[in-house]
């Protein structure tokens, strides 16, 4: 049997908590080691390595979702966001954050099973939800960057290396090459150079890419 993948969620909904555990439990290669109501929770009450985190957009807590991605992914762990809707906003935040993939709740539950197992495998999870995310922004003097040549320059911006980012999207070191030289051309034709990678990070503070 291949080897069992240890979750973790994190919703304030109890119905959904109760029924996703009961239904990874006849899940064979996916196990439900904790859930919780709030990110600070579940740091606090998990005692073993876990290696994807469900995690609910919007919490009734008020916490912000980039700052619960951050938290939870820092130790290494892989999040997969969940959420009722896909604002473009905060669906880009997150990814800038270092989740690993998006899914809207609507999907069904052995599609979620194979998003886990894509995430878990280091694969990113990017549903029609992210793609329209990335590519629905309109707003003037602002290139249009597909959904790859934008996770290139946040993971790169963000302070990684070419090859981590590489290595976060899932590509070879030479495609994020590719996609991040995309990237500052657009910037160039647009009168807005980013040769360096402290460029790169002033146009995504201009630009709100990291705003939730």
């Amino acid at each position: 049997m291949d080897q069992v993948i240890r979750v973790a969620a994190v919703d304030d909904d109890r119905m959904l908590l109760e029924g996703l555990g009961a239904w990874l439990s006849g899940v064979a290669d996916l196990r439900l080691v904790r859930a919780a109501a709030t990110v600070e929770r579940l740091l606090r009450e998990l005692t073993e390595p876990v290696d994807v985190v469900l995690l609910d957009l919007v919490l009734r807590d008020g916490s912000d979702a980039a700052d619960n991605v951050r938290r939870l992914a820092s130790p290494g762990r892989r999040v997969l966001v969940l959420s009722v809707w896909a604002h473009p906003d905060q669906v880009v935040a997150t990814f800038a954050a270092g989740c690993s993939g998006y899914m809207t709740k609507d999907h069904d539950l052995p599609a979620l099973a194979a998003a886990i197992r894509e995430v878990a495998a280091g694969r990113p999870v990017f549903s029609s939800e992210l793609a329209f995310a990335c590519l629905g922004d309109t707003r003037p003097a602002r290139p249009r960057l597909s959904p790859r040549e934008r996770g290139v320059l946040l993971a790169y911006a963000s302070g990684m290396t070419l090859t981590a980012t590489a290595r976060h999207l899932g590509i070879k070191p030479e495609t994020a090459r590719t996609y991040l030289d995309r990237v500052k051309a657009k910037y160039h034709d647009l009168g807005r150079p980013s040769r360096t990678k402290l460029d790169l990070a002033e146009r995504v503070r201009e630009d709100r890419l990291q705003a939730g």
